[in-house]
């Protein structure tokens, strides 16, 4: 993977990796190993997304910027499945863009090569099938949404994995489906001169009064789809409580820590990224893992890691849901003001 670490010098780097390993350890910003610097979150960022959200850890407000930048977005697009664009029950793409500003000692083929990785890091995890929403087909074996999942990294203060992960939980949390209503065409039947429109009851045989579409009871044979004007924009993506979170463990063997920032992470190359997503009511699934940079950890290692890294993603992920529950009633509120005002 292309390397997006501060450049430090020899001396620099041994300073830095003597201070994690002391005891007590030190970090230049007074953390302990395993806190996370403040996390910013905040959704529906984007109004022509179906979902977003803008997240940043490490702002210093003081100082009026820094941190780790990141904005996610969803978009849903319909796909045609007879035309073989699409599949049954919808699929999930990502993609993620990184601002040269946020990079600015890599060469353009090195930025290539990190939003590659990083997308790629990103599409195997949420596009496994284990987390696939059941909501996102709308005619079966005709038409389907297709989601995209839009990152795009601003700023670049370290933990850039996490960041990334934690901003498109939070738009996949915040994405609305559009609710869809499926009609079929039928040719009108002939009438006598002067009588009112009717069609044949395929049933009955029989002439009746009715209307040249009918969209009741079509979900099987409807020819094509139309979205009603609802207020609150659709319905949440299904499964959302279910989308992961990543913890990338800065491992110094045998100890490890959180959160790292730029200088840290010139001189920790060694990282474990770890992808966990806590379904209601069941145990822990480890989505993905990935180890970046030189070195080898024993089987023992990558146990007591991810048994760690387990903790520390319950902890992420509980925090993140109670902001995201928090901004879910603050929208809400808002939307339906605005409704009630129309």
């Amino acid at each position: 993977m292309a390397s997006a670490s501060t450049s430090l010098s020899k001396a620099e780097k041994s300073y830095i990796h003597s201070s994690l390993c002391s005891s007590p350890p030190l970090r230049a910003d007074g953390r302990s190993l395993f806190d996370f610097r403040t996390v910013l979150l905040e959704t529906g960022v984007a109004p022509l997304a179906n979902g977003s959200a803008k997240l940043n850890i490490g702002k210093q407000p003081h100082e009026g910027g820094g941190g780790t930048e990141v904005v996610a977005a969803t978009k849903l697009e319909v796909e045609d499945i007879e035309n073989g664009d699409g599949v049954e029950g919808g699929r999930i793409i990502c993609s993620v863009i990184c601002s040269p500003s946020a990079y600015p000692h890599l060469s353009s083929n090195a930025l290539d090569e990190l939003q590659y990785d990083l997308t790629t890091i990103l599409h195997q995890t949420l596009s496994d099938s284990s987390l696939h929403p059941p909501n996102l087909g709308i005619l079966p074996n005709k038409k389907s949404w297709l989601l995209c999942i839009d990152v795009a990294v601003l700023a670049d203060a370290g933990n850039v994995f996490d960041a990334i992960f934690m901003a498109s939980r939070a738009a996949l949390w915040d994405t609305k489906v559009p609710r869809t209503r499926p009609i079929e065409y039928q040719a009108r039947g002939l009438a006598p001169s002067g009588a009112a429109d009717v069609e044949m009851d395929t049933e009955s045989g029989q002439q009746a009064q009715k209307s040249s579409f009918d969209t009741r009871d079509m979900i099987k044979t409807a020819a094509d789809f139309e979205l009603p004007d609802y207020w609150d924009e659709g319905e949440v993506l299904g499964g959302r409580e279910q989308w992961p979170v990543c913890v990338t463990l800065n491992i110094l063997p045998p100890m490890h820590y959180l959160d790292a920032t730029p200088s840290e992470e010139a001189s920790t190359p060694l990282r474990l990224l770890l992808a966990f997503s806590f379904p209601p009511d069941s145990p822990a699934v480890l989505q993905a893992m990935r180890l970046l940079g030189p070195g080898e950890l024993t089987v023992a290692q990558l146990k007591a890691f991810t048994a760690d890294g387990e903790k520390y993603a319950r902890e992420l992920f509980a925090a993140l849901e109670g902001k995201l529950r928090e901004e879910d009633l603050r929208r809400n509120v808002k939307a339906r003001d605005r409704f009630a005002a129309r």
